[in-house]
C-alpha cells in the first residue's frame, strides 16, 4: 500500500526508479536492484542500485531474443526465482557470472498485458523464495510496471514539449549598433510542466528595434504552442505603434479562442533618438536604470491581458534611454515569491539592478536570475531580457 501510494506521485522514469529502490530493496531484503525497459528490441537499464555503473553499462542493451534471464523473463512474461547461482546456471548455461551476488529474482513488468520492462532483485546470500514472498514480489512488480509506463509517457511528453518550446524561442538575438542585449530563460521545476514564457528582439532597421516579452497562462503543450502564435503575431505587426501591435495581437488571440490568456510587454526602441515607446497587456512593469545609477520601476498602464476582450485598447508610454541606460523586461517567475507582496519583489529586483554595477548585458542578466537559478523548486518559468544602450 505504501509503494502504491508513493508511486502514484512519481513523475518521470528517474523518479520511479528512485522510489522503487528506496522502498522495494529494504522490503524485499535484497542488496541490489536494476530497473530495465524494453526499447527497440533490447533491454535498457534505466536505473539501478547496489551494482556498479561499469557493470550496468556492460549489461545494458541485451537483445530481448537472447538467453539472458532478464530478457527471457520479459519475453515469456513469467517471473523467475533462483535461490543460488547453481540454479541460475542450470537455467542459463551460457551465463557468465559478473558479480558476487548469490540469489536473484527476475520480475516481468507488464502494463495492460504489454511488456514494459524487467525488475531484477539480487541478494548477497542464498535466498529461498517462499510462495507467499513470490506472490508479493510479483504483485509489487505490477505496481512498478504501471508507474513505469506512466513515467515513460510523462518523459516523452516533457521532451516533446521542451523541444517545442526551445524551437519557438529565438536561438540568438540580432545585433544592433548602440544596443547591448542579453536574454535568459529558466524552465520551471520538473513537476510544474511546460510553460509559455516568450521573449524576442526584432531588428526593424539600422536604428530601430522591437522587444517583446510575454507569459501565456498555464503550464502545458497548449501554452507553449500559444506562445509561438503570440510571437508570430508580434513579428507580423512589429514596427507599428506599440499600442497597435498589442491590439492586433489581442484580436488574433480572441479570434483563436484558445481558452488561455497572455500577458505581454512590447517596446519600440529608437536608438538614434535614444527613446522608447512601451505598451503593456497585463504584464509586470519593466525596470529602468538610468546612466547615473538611479533605478526605478516604470509605471506603465497595465491594460487588459491578451485574449480577454477583442475590443480592448492599449495605451503607450514614452521613456528616454540615453546611452548607459538599462531596461529590464521579465516574466513574473522572476519576482513571484510565496508570502511576499509582488510589488515588494519588483522593488527588490530594482535594487539588485542598482547594485549590480557597470556590467554588460550578459553580466546583468546573470545577476538578476542568480537567486531563482539556485532554487531547485521553481514553480514557474523565468524569462529575462536585458537591453543596455551604448
Amino acid at each position: 500500500m505504501h509503494l502504491a501510494a508513493t508511486l502514484s506521485e512519481a513523475v518521470g522514469v528517474a523518479d520511479v526508479t528512485q522510489r522503487v529502490a528506496d522502498l522495494v530493496l529494504p522490503a524485499a531484503g535484497a542488496q541490489a536492484l536494476a530497473l530495465m525497459t524494453a526499447e527497440e528490441g533490447r533491454l535498457r537499464i534505466v536505473g539501478h542500485r547496489g551494482w556498479t555503473d561499469e557493470l550496468m553499462r556492460r549489461l545494458d542493451g541485451v537483445p530481448l531474443t537472447s538467453d539472458d534471464p532478464a530478457a527471457r523473463c520479459l519475453a515469456h512474461g513469467t517471473p523467475a526465482f533462483y535461490a543460488a547461482f547453481s540454479e541460475l546456471r542450470r537455467a542459463h548455461p551460457s551465463l557468465i557470472r559478473l558479480d558476487d551476488m548469490a540469489a536473484w529474482c527476475f520480475l516481468p513488468l507488464l502494463a495492460s498485458g504489454v511488456p514494459v520492462g524487467t525488475l531484477v532483485l539480487a541478494y548477497d546470500r542464498p535466498h529461498t523464495f517462499a510462495p507467499a514472498e513470490r506472490a508479493l514480489l510479483t504483485s509489487l512488480a505490477g505496481l512498478v510496471a504501471q508507474a513505469l509506463d506512466r513515467a515513460r509517457l510523462y518523459d516523452v511528453n516533457q521532451s516533446l514539449a521542451h523541444t517545442l518550446q526551445a524551437g519557438l524561442l529565438p536561438h540568438r538575438l540580432p545585433r544592433l549598433d548602440g544596443l547591448d542585449v542579453a536574454a535568459r530563460y529558466l524552465p520551471a521545476g520538473r513537476h510544474a510542466g511546460i510553460g509559455g514564457d516568450l521573449y524576442d528582439l526584432i531588428r526593424l532597421d539600422d536604428t530601430t528595434a522591437a522587444a517583446a516579452i510575454g507569459d501565456v497562462q498555464g503550464h502545458s503543450v497548449r501554452a507553449a504552442a500559444l506562445m509561438g502564435q503570440v510571437r508570430t503575431a508580434v513579428h507580423a505587426t512589429a514596427g507599428a505603434p506599440p499600442a497597435e501591435v498589442l491590439a492586433r495581437t489581442n484580436r488574433l488571440l480572441t479570434d483563436l479562442d484558445p481558452g488561455l490568456f497572455t500577458s505581454c510587454l512590447y517596446v519600440h526602441l529608437d536608438l538614434a533618438r535614444h527613446r522608447a515607446q512601451l505598451a503593456c497587456a497585463g504584464h509586470p512593469p519593466p525596470v529602468l536604470r538610468r546612466p547615473d545609477g538611479h533605478t526605478e520601476v516604470l509605471r506603465v498602464p497595465p491594460n487588459l491581458l491578451l485574449g480577454v476582450d477583442a475590443t480592448a485598447d492599449y495605451t503607450c508610454t514614452h521613456v528616454d534611454l540615453p546611452p548607459g541606460s538599462v531596461l529590464v523586461l521579465y516574466t513574473d517567475g522572476l519576482v513571484e515569491v510565496p508570502g511576499t507582496d509582488l510589488l515588494d519583489s519588483v522593488d527588490a529586483l530594482a535594487a539588485r539592478l542598482a547594485d549590480a554595477g557597470d556590467l554588460d548585458a550578459d553580466g546583468l542578466a546573470d545577476v538578476l536570475v542568480d537567486d531563482v537559478r539556485r532554487s531547485a523548486h521553481r514553480s514557474d518559468d523565468v524569462a529575462v531580457l536585458v537591453l543596455r544602450t551604448l
